[in-house]
């Protein structure tokens, strides 16, 4: 009894120690930490300083050395530019169109799927499970001409459910909303839902789905910006410039055999700002969302 007096005793002074060297503070954060963290978001946010620069001046500045790093007076006409060259306004509508269908259609299936790998028994689960698996192995580009063929075949070509329907379900998202539910969502929790005699779809819709919500809103949220930032599909598939998305738009800035840098950096920084209001609105909820499954996980 004695020596677990002591024990305690001394884990006691050693934690008042502690907290006098750490200012009163368990656990403090050093300096350069911090420092650290600055010198990461200085880096991560130069490039899109820097387009907004060339973006509000001209081409000259981002070749010139040493690089000017304060903004110019030149934005509103580069964007009036923008504007006239190509229909930019009506891009960004077909963009804001493809990303929040496969944001919201990606998250409801890959749940579905998911939840279906991960408590429902049905024959072949398993190695159907690692054959989707197995699919993100395979190159994007492997697979761009059978599923042009298959598009052309539906005569979809140059039409927007081109770059939806494709995009509806990914390898990815069922693993990823597959292992969240298995170590979310408890089989006996399910059981008592079935001796209450809900099916199926209820079970999913009212007990399995409001607990992977902020799993399949980050899901949603990384379709969307991905449909968002696609180049190579649209590309390939859209061919009027009414039906073109965002990326292609900015493509069609650039001449046969010039770049007008300025002109380029400023639809960037256009397609740019619906990314960086959803992220402002939603950035903190993203962040829950992956955090609550790596913890849970």
């Amino acid at each position: 009894m004695s020596e677990t007096l002591n024990s305690t005793q001394l884990m006691a002074s050693a934690t008042s120690a502690g907290r006098k060297r750490n200012g009163g503070r368990i656990g403090r954060i050093p300096w350069y930490t911090y420092v650290l963290l600055v010198c990461a978001v200085v880096v991560s946010m130069f490039p899109l300083y820097f387009m907004f620069v060339v973006a509000t001046t001209d081409s000259a500045t981002a070749t010139t050395l040493p690089p000017r790093l304060y903004p110019g007076d030149n934005l509103f006409h580069l964007v009036g530019l923008v504007l006239e060259t190509v229909p930019f306004i009506q891009s960004m509508i077909n963009s804001l169109v493809v990303a929040l269908s496969i944001g919201v259609g990606s998250a409801l299936l890959c749940a579905l799927a998911g939840f279906a790998f991960a408590k429902l028994e049905f024959r072949g689960r398993n190695a159907l499970f690692i054959l989707v698996v197995l699919t993100m192995t395979v190159p994007t580009q492997l697979s761009v001409i059978p599923q042009y063929l298959i598009i052309s075949a539906l005569d979809w070509v140059d039409t927007l459910q081109a770059l939806i329907v494709p995009g509806l379900a990914s390898a990815f998202g069922i693993f990823w909303m597959r292992q969240h539910i298995s170590s979310s969502v408890s089989d006996e929790l399910l059981q008592a839902a079935k001796l209450d005699g809900a099916n199926t779809w209820q079970i999913f819709w009212r007990i399995v789905f409001p607990v992977i919500r902020p799993a399949a809103f980050v899901l949603g949220l990384l379709g969307f910006v991905g449909s968002w930032n696609d180049f190579l599909w649209p590309f390939i598939v859209l061919k009027s410039p009414e039906m073109y998305t965002v990326q292609i738009a900015i493509k069609a800035l650039q001449s046969q055999r010039s770049i007008d840098l300025g002109l380029a950096m400023a639809g960037s920084f256009l397609a740019t700002i619906p990314l960086l209001i959803a992220f402002i609105f939603v950035g903190k909820r993203m962040v829950t969302g992956i955090m609550d499954g790596a913890f849970k996980g």
